[in-house]
């Protein structure tokens, strides 16, 4: 697959803006404030864009056709269950978290818990958005290296240097307004693929969607009561914590809330990013969809046999899909990206300065915390991209299925942290810490006794309990996690004796001034 001229104008138009982007809102970064909050008065339809931009990465992009083309549209259950947890807590937590933080949603742990609490949450963001910009940097580039003919290698550097200097140079508000860009390209680049696939049976859409679901490849199935199989009931639970622990626990979004100029202004942004991205993981698993009735029914050549599903949409866009358009999706794949990894950059930097720096130089001045910040974007893009390159050299496995595996382990719970704090104030830190505990006893059982590992004799268990293994599906292991955390945690803390929890810093605050405010 060769690009033609015009693609690669569009493609490296596309690297340029980024590069622009950041030079642009260079000269307004003179304090942490505007680098990390974008001196907290950014509108809240960009913020609600960038939110938008920040969710759909290229893992959406790649995973979620893959998905639909081989199954149905079961991962898109997790999505859905997004904006009824938002409706329901997004009154709570948008002015929780303005009131209790500075900068860092970790702060919050600290006031509730202590700062073991901040620590413990805060390094499991670091793990976990740390190994997922290696994620994504592997992914997307493995998706452009055949349409570019480039050394994958290269192309992770180039798409770093980029990234990285937008963040560098930008601080949060370059990173929103390229993110408003990218979230414009995105949602073009998935409706003319959409359209594309629509229309490409003799019969239009009609015979699309009786095709679709004669194969009932539109469908959220099975719907048993099984929690061993990916089922309808396992994503709905899983997507229930995946909601409270993105929009209740992680920097790259509570950081958003902080740029917005009041709390009304920042729910906005908040419910605006997730209606905006609940049609566009539809819109991506319809992809999917279409892909599957494009290759089975409109007559196209065979795939080839040894074709992932994963590997069928970038292989119809650089089969099937006209010069310029292959520009504009390739575009918006690198866009994905993008949105995604500089706000990771800029958010653990953040974490990096208010969690660590600050606390252990209590005295330093802004300007040094802002040179600190500066320094751990360039550290966290450049191992980011190391990451991608190991990923490269172990072909997505090996070390860093066990760096995942001790992540899962030692962020066990943070939801069911998040709760606890939130929810009762009995709860006191000495319960806390028995909660922790058996939360990382529990994952790491069910992640010892269900994950195989290719010790040179063929793949078996890293701990084998026969009968008493943990056989329940992967996704259910978070739940089970968060939930063990908050069930211990509540009841430990009775036998420990400690004041209540100011009000303030759980839902009876809330609760207390909404009564005051209808009075």
């Amino acid at each position: 697959m060769s690009l033609h001229w015009i693609d690669w104008t569009i493609i490296l138009v596309t690297v340029a803006l980024t590069l622009i982007v950041g030079a642009y809102f260079a000269r307004r970064q003179k304090s942490t404030d505007n680098y990390f909050a974008g001196g907290r008065n950014i509108p809240a339809w960009a913020i609600g864009m960038s939110i938008f931009a920040t969710l759909i990465s290229s893992v959406t992009f790649l995973a979620y056709p893959g998905s639909a083309y081989a199954g149905n549209w079961i991962l898109l259950v997790q999505g859905l269950m997004v904006p009824i947890v938002l409706v329901a807590m997004v009154g709570v937590i948008v002015p929780l978290f303005r009131r209790a933080i500075k900068l860092s949603t970790y702060e919050y742990f600290e006031r509730r818990f202590g700062l073991f609490a901040r620590i413990y949450s805060s390094l499991a963001f670091i793990l976990t958005h740390f190994s997922k910009m290696g994620t994504v940097f592997f992914l997307v580039s493995l998706a452009l290296a055949p349409f570019l003919g480039v050394n994958i290698y290269t192309i992770l550097v180039v798409l770093g240097v980029a990234i990285i200097l937008l963040t560098l140079m930008g601080g949060i508000e370059g990173v929103i307004w390229m993110d408003v860009i990218q979230g414009f390209l995105l949602i073009g680049g998935g409706v003319i693929c959409a359209l594309i696939l629509l229309f490409a049976p003799e019969g239009g859409p009609w015979e699309f969607f009786a095709v679709a679901n004669a194969n009932h490849k539109i469908s959220f199935a099975p719907y048993t009561w099984d929690f061993t199989h990916l089922t309808f009931i396992v994503m709905v639970l899983n997507g229930i914590f995946y909601a409270i622990q993105k929009y209740g626990t992680d920097q790259t979004i509570v950081q958003r809330y902080l740029t917005a100029k009041d709390d009304r202004s920042a729910k906005k942004a908040a419910y605006m990013g997730v209606f905006m991205s609940v049609p566009i993981w539809a819109l991506f698993m319809f992809i999917g969809t279409g892909l599957y009735v494009f290759y089975h029914v409109s007559g196209a050549p065979a795939l080839p046999a040894d074709m992932k599903a994963d590997e069928v949409f970038p292989y119809f866009i650089g089969s099937q899909l006209p010069v310029g358009v292959v520009g504009l999706i390739l575009a918006a794949l690198a866009a994905a990206a993008i949105s995604s990894l500089d706000s990771d950059m800029n958010c653990l930097a953040a974490i990096g300065v208010q969690d660590y720096y600050a606390r252990f130089r209590p005295r330093s001045t802004d300007r040094q915390r802002l040179r600190v910040g500066r320094l751990l974007v360039l550290f966290s893009g450049v191992a980011s991209v190391g990451v991608g390159m190991l990923y490269v050299h172990w072909g997505g496995e090996g070390v860093l299925g066990a760096v995942f595996g001790l992540y899962a382990i030692f962020s066990a719970g943070i939801v069911g942290l998040f709760l606890l704090g939130l929810f009762s104030r009995r709860a006191n830190k000495q319960g806390l810490y028995v909660g922790i505990a058996a939360a990382v006893l529990f994952t790491a059982y069910a992640v010892l006794t269900s994950t195989k590992f290719d010790f040179g004799e063929g793949k078996r268990l890293l701990l084998d309990l026969g009968a008493w293994n943990f056989t329940q599906h992967k996704y259910m292991l978070g739940v089970y996690s968060h939930l063990v955390l908050f069930v211990v945690g509540w009841v430990a803390s009775y036998f420990f004796k400690a004041p209540l929890a100011d009000k303030e810093l759980t839902i009876y605050g809330y609760l207390e001034r909404r009564r005051t405010e209808t009075k």
